[in-house]
């Protein structure tokens, strides 16, 4: 360490403030893969959301301390899951103001835990597995024993299907091997939607982790490739992949996302020229912009899973847990993933007098912000979106003429004129999103949208595409 005994003096003042602090030495791997054995410390902080929690974060500190910020994670235990949001990536890394205008003297560890803290109870980072979380995971465990029993149509399709050729059948590429590549992979199998199913792995080096398990055990139609042309004529492309690094800033984060892509979409676009991308990356707002950008292709071929995972459960919480069944098969989540999104309606028929109109719009209003609340507490784990990646595949390859709310170019509705992706309940088909479905008129919820907007697009314009 450049700075030996200025960074001990001040960690000395760490560990009196928070004496539950563990500290060691790791080897900290950076984006351009280079190693480098650093000073840690893990441990957790308290933070009032409601009720008292202990997060536990863990910070690594740069031999450049205390001149250059620590690179802070969370640290979830195998019952927690991460909420995605403005101040913490899928991956459990924390971004902060504190940490974009780091400046010694001023800046401090100290300092910056207790911003993390502040941050924290505003927006609660992490949530626990719940027992119905826990129920749809048995789920899609259960789906995978089946494959590989050769139980589900996927099995028998391959079997008997004979005639089809390969560019006419059901070819699925998820891009990018991670957890939540890999939950893509097996939730769309089990799904027994697809005739095959492509794994593009781009990391560098041999298989690992998941990849290799799945090489492994050879799941029926799935292939594993690292080669762009295996995604030849697929009818759908899944992008789940997101810039691991050591980026400071959430717009640093974001640009290292666009410059993946300008990698992968030209060529996903030059192999497979008729294909229906579906964006899971994070942010899915603008890397579906950016998607839609850099492959040329309409608008319509071009969608995010946007909301729609958050809507499946909006549903489910307003008909099972508040028994407002009428209500929830018109209901919607709709804008921008994370703490901004926004529930709306479809279905404004509900009275005939306006009076009665007023009372029905209250006591909706009432048992949507109810049902907010229970969702507010459930983050987007891998299996979780994977489940939602499935259900759009399938309703585009069936061509079910299903509505779903997902990203699409949201331009000339709800007065928004900026070029930005926000969900809205749109319908799906084998080409893409064919048309948006018309909400109840909301003052309140097109305000909201346009603000999504507006700072989607304040953001957009920041990014060198």
């Amino acid at each position: 360490y450049k700075f030996r005994d200025l960074t001990i003096e001040e960690l000395k003042n760490v560990n009196k403030t928070y004496p539950n602090f563990m500290f060691s030495m790791n080897t900290y791997t950076f984006k351009d893969g280079s190693q480098k054995d650093l000073l840690n410390f893990s441990g957790t902080v308290p933070v009032k959301y409601g009720n008292a929690y202990n997060i536990p974060i863990r910070l690594w500190i740069l031999d450049s301390h205390p001149f250059a910020p620590p690179i802070c994670f969370l640290k979830p235990t195998v019952n927690m899951g991460i909420s995605v949001g403005k101040h913490v990536d899928a991956h459990g890394r924390i971004y902060l103001p504190y940490l974009q205008n780091w400046s010694h003297p001023k800046s401090t560890v100290i300092g910056l835990i207790r911003e993390m803290i502040a941050k924290f109870e505003e927006e609660l980072p992490l949530y626990s597995l719940s027992s119905s979380d826990a129920a749809r995971q048995s789920e899609l465990l259960s789906y995978i024993a089946k494959i590989t029993e050769g139980e589900t149509d996927l099995k028998s399709k391959s079997k008997t299907g004979g005639g089809k050729n390969e560019g006419c059948i059901n070819k699925i590429t998820v891009v990018g091997a991670g957890d939540l590549g890999i939950a893509c992979v097996l939730a769309v199998a089990a799904k027994g939607t697809a005739d095959k199913v492509v794994l593009l792995d781009l990391s560098e080096g041999a298989a690992k982790g998941g990849t290799m398990d799945l090489d492994i055990f050879a799941l029926p139609d799935v292939e594993i490739s690292k080669d762009f042309s295996a995604s030849a004529d697929s009818k759908v492309v899944v992008l789940t992949v997101n810039s691991l690094g050591n980026a400071q800033t959430y717009l640093d984060v974001i640009q290292s996302n666009v410059d993946l892509f300008r990698g992968i979409i030209p060529a996903i676009s030059h192999y497979s020229q008729n294909t229906v991308l579906l964006v899971a990356s994070h942010p899915v707002e603008v890397m579906t912009y950016v998607s839609w950008k850099l492959s040329g292709f309409p608008k319509s071929r071009v969608i995010g899973v946007g909301a729609n995972l958050d809507t499946e459960r909006f549903r489910n919480i307003l008909a099972n847990l508040l028994k407002a069944q009428v209500l929830a098969k018109d209901a919607w989540i709709i804008g921008e993933q994370g703490e901004d999104k926004v529930p709306a309606w479809t279905s404004c028929n509900l009275v005939a007098t306006q009076t009665e109109g007023m009372a029905a719009r209250n006591s909706r209003e009432m048992v949507a912000n109810r049902a907010m609340e229970v969702l507010k507490g459930k983050g987007q784990r891998s299996w979780s979106v994977g489940l939602s990646v499935a259900d759009l595949t399938d309703s585009i390859l069936k061509d079910k003429r299903k509505v779903h709310s997902v990203s699409t170019l949201a331009k000339g509705c709800c007065n928004i004129n900026s070029e930005v992706f926000l969900s809205l309940p749109c319908v799906l088909g084998t080409n893409g999103m064919i048309e948006m479905v018309k909400l109840d008129e909301d003052p309140l919820v097109q305000e909201k949208l346009q603000s999504s907007a507006e700072s989607i697009h304040d953001l957009q314009q920041q990014l060198k595409l």
